[in-house]
């Protein structure tokens, strides 16, 4: 028998298939304090939360039966999902169960910001008869720009259409073929500023999307456009917002996600011409279900068969096994990141070339570490080592992994190439004995180059001088150069560098890099710290 404890309150009908099934015992016990659930954790072999639960490392101190942390949502900011994983424990999420809600929800927002609905209730509810006043537009026929074509922004679309809208979609693993097939155009986020009468927003926060909806970005966009976020706060710049509102180039905002959450921006919250929810994404009758439904399913399946779908972490690799593959475990993720950034766009194949002594091993953890690295970039923490493999099929990228006993120059050898049609970016890199991670080749160079946080990336022609004019470049900008590997194919022709920095490259330091004669091309790499060790 499994003992389970569900320690918020969690719809009994999503639980349905733990409670009828005979080796599960279910408690539901909410309101527990953090010493009472830490008293009784150590009896329990899973638990299942919503967010209300923190579960911290203290708590988790005592967990020595349990295997299963279940969160009836998406995400797992109240698990201490390092201390779970140090415990050995699996955390997961049910990320499907509000798709259809949180759909509904946005259709719900733009045609209250299209007929203002809330503010025509709020009007008539007084007394009042203001036809006049709440004089809305029609979606048909309007333009719709989907930011974030996954699975919540592509039931948008297609709801959408329904309208008779035309939809723009925007996605950096949307391709011809699938926007075809879902009857949308594909379009760039400047295509879509241009052309879009309605934004909407289902993009996963993360530093690529972070801010993206800004001042800069409102400028480009039509006058009067309307804007809808039912996806994550901090993708749009608030205060840029509510600078154009009050300017009429935004005419009206539906946001349901916040910066900071209760919001304490009153000066948006108040605005005559935003709707503002507190994040009802996922508070249907459904969803909860559904989510309690699906934790209890996946729960099954982790006792039953040993099968996890939707894990958010992944058990330390222990023993012989980790002493032998941690260092490349850490090193594809790194190799993985960087890939895609020289890449510069989402890829549509990957190859992984593995060669030498660690072709001997089985090489799993490592491959779908490497798969996590890439997707991340766009995919923020959504990806994990269990879910990367899935993720890259759901979003049509195709991967081919190969292993040769015969080595390359080193005892374990490892690349990764990247495709988007013409484009290439290729991370070859080894661990070397006594010396650690070392990146040994970029593209078609070879380099000697110790993953670190920043990284800059040249192309150029071999001429003299090239060297030093970079050095002096940097230098202007109080950049200061920790390494550098100068790479080349023919004296006098292409050439690389890779430098390791001591600090971030802004935009306008790769501009004047870009300027110097004789240098194509600069980009700059980052590694996030907790890739780093």
């Amino acid at each position: 028998m499994y003992k389970i404890l569900v320690s918020d309150p969690i719809s009994d009908t999503g639980l349905k298939a733990l409670y009828d099934h005979p080796k599960f015992v279910i408690d539901k016990v909410s309101g527990l304090s953090a010493a009472e659930l830490k008293d009784i954790i150590g009896g329990y072999d899973a638990l299942i939360v919503r967010s209300q639960t923190q579960v911290t490392e203290s708590i988790l101190e005592n967990a020595n039966n349990l295997r299963v942390i279940a969160r009836a949502g998406v995400g797992v900011d109240n698990i201490d999902v390092n201390a779970a994983t140090k415990k050995g424990i699996i955390v997961i999420n049910a990320p499907g169960g509000n798709t259809i809600s949180a759909a509904e929800l946005t259709m719900a927002m733009m045609l209250s910001l299209a007929r203002s609905i809330p503010h025509a209730h709020a009007s008539t509810s007084k007394g009042k008869w203001e036809r006049s006043s709440f004089k809305g537009v029609e979606m048909y026929g309007k333009t719709l720009g989907v930011v974030g074509m996954g699975k919540i922004g592509t039931e948008v679309a297609n709801r959408a259409k329904s309208f008779g809208m035309r939809i723009l979609g925007y996605d950096p693993y949307l391709t011809e073929e699938r926007a075809e097939h879902l009857g949308i155009s594909k379009a760039t986020l400047d295509e879509i500023a241009k052309d879009a009468d309605i934004i909407t927003i289902h993009t996963p926060l993360i530093k690529e999307t972070r801010g993206i909806i800004n001042d800069e970005y409102l400028a480009k966009t039509k006058k009067g456009v309307r804007i809808v976020n039912c996806a994550r706060g901090g993708i749009i710049d608030e205060a840029a917002l509510v600078r154009a509102l009050n300017s009429g180039q935004v005419a009206g905002a539906a946001l349901d996600v916040f910066e900071t959450e209760p919001s304490q921006n009153f000066e948006l919250l108040g605005h005559p011409n935003v709707i503002v929810t507190p994040h009802l994404g996922a508070s249907t009758v459904e969803a909860q279900e559904k989510v309690a439904n699906e934790v209890s399913e996946d729960i099954i399946e982790i006792f039953e068969t040993h099968s996890i779908r939707h894990a958010v972490n992944m058990p330390s690799v222990s023993g012989k096994t980790q002493k032998k593959l941690q260092p490349f475990i850490d090193l594809s993720e790194q190799i993985g990141a960087l890939a895609v950034q020289l890449l510069n766009q989402a890829p549509e194949r990957i190859e992984i070339n593995y060669f030498g002594e660690i072709t001997k091993e089985d090489t799993d953890l490592v491959t779908r570490t490497m798969i996590k690295g890439i997707l991340a970039h766009h995919l923020g923490d959504t990806v994990n080592m269990i879910n990367a493999m899935h993720l890259m099929k759901e979003q049509g990228v195709t991967s081919n992994v190969s292993k040769t006993s015969k080595s390359k120059g080193f005892a374990s050898y490892v690349e990764l190439s990247l495709y988007r049609g013409d484009t290439k970016s290729t991370i070859g890199a080894t661990i070397l004995n006594g010396y650690g991670a070392r990146i040994v080749k970029m593209n078609e160079y070879r380099v000697d180059v110790r993953p670190e946080q920043y990284l800059l990336y040249i192309k150029h022609h071999d001429i003299p001088g090239m060297i030093g004019r970079v050095g002096t470049t940097l230098g202007n900008f109080d950049i200061n150069i920790g390494t550098m590997q100068v790479g080349r194919a023919d004296v006098g022709g292409e050439a690389i560098m890779v430098l390791t920095l001591d600090k971030i490259v802004e935009e306008n330091v790769i501009e004047a890099l870009t300027s110097l004669e004789g240098l194509e091309a600069a980009q700059f790499l980052e590694l996030n710290e907790n890739l780093l060790g």
